[in-house]
């Protein structure tokens, strides 16, 4: 049975835990468990450009001690969300049991499948929901063109640098002012392409424009052929929780395409899915 006491003690102390533009409150980090939050650092240093990593590159990559990296290694091939050959390590497909978890039990995007799916088939382009994490956005819904037999080569768990790409510029653009510039101060933004914003100032004002009209399109500064259209989606609380972004080829997709048919679609998907929401 749940006494009201035991439900007083599982509360968490919100005034100590909560959360300001992105960073805990002063005093939080006392009640952080350092450990796990080292283990999550070893999990995101395996990208699709390094699958497949030896204990001296994992350690090169996370900052970790050499023994350090070892353990927490090894702790994940004994869960069985790593393996190694003995020389390399990897991670293993049980890996998405978490995300299909996460994904399960986020309403949002169980009502944006559908909304997406229906806007994909109507424009004929592949659809993407993302979040911000940190500096870079993370897809986690993808629905890919039924028309076309080459589609947009980004997957659910495919991660993009949030300065570059439209829906980047949407989430920062739903933080603060002083949030997103802190964001972008941490960034370390490289040309992708010779379209890519990299001046800070240039791709602060960027954000502002997102912030101001409401949606972001960027031509070509993530990759060559490419452009997207992004817009904000809002919870309940009309905070931005994700973002809702259509993208195709140069060849298949014109600004004006974007900027008139495209722009009005995906905000009227975004109204249909905050509605469903209240």
């Amino acid at each position: 049975m749940v006494t009201e006491d035991s439900a007083l003690r599982d509360t968490l102390d919100v005034e100590t835990l909560s959360f300001e533009d992105g960073a805990p409150r002063a005093g939080a980090d006392r009640e952080l468990v350092h450990s796990a939050l080292r283990l999550f650092e070893v999990l995101k240093a395996f990208r699709r450009d390094r699958p497949r990593m030896t204990l001296s590159e994992v350690a090169e990559h996370t900052g970790l001690t050499r023994a350090s990296a070892r353990r927490f290694l090894l702790t994940l091939v004994h869960a069985g969300y790593a393996e190694t050959d003995g020389k390399r390590f990897a991670l293993t497909p049980r890996l998405l049991e978490l995300g299909h978890a996460v994904m399960a039990s986020s309403s949002v995007w169980d009502v944006a499948r559908p909304v997406l799916a229906g806007l994909s088939e109507r424009l004929g382009e592949s659809c993407y929901g993302a979040v911000l994490d940190g500096v870079e956005v993370l897809y986690v819904l993808h629905i890919p063109s039924a028309r076309h037999l080459i589609n947009v080569d980004l997957r659910v768990g495919s991660r993009t640098p949030a300065y570059c790409s439209s829906v980047g510029r949407v989430l920062l653009a739903g933080l603060t002012p002083a949030a997103a510039e802190r964001l972008i101060a941490a960034s370390r933004p490289e040309p992708r392409t010779p379209n890519t914003i990299t001046d800070k100032a240039a791709l602060l004002a960027a954000i502002d424009q997102a912030r101001a009209q409401g949606w972001a399109i960027v031509d070509e500064e993530l990759e060559l052929g490419l452009r997207s259209l992004s817009v904000p989606l809002r919870g309940r609380s009309g905070v931005t929780v994700g973002a809702l972004n259509v993208c195709g080829p140069t060849s298949r997709v014109s600004l004006e395409e974007l900027r008139t048919q495209f722009l009005g679609e995906l905000l009227e998907a975004s109204a249909v899915i905050q509605a469903a929401l209240e």
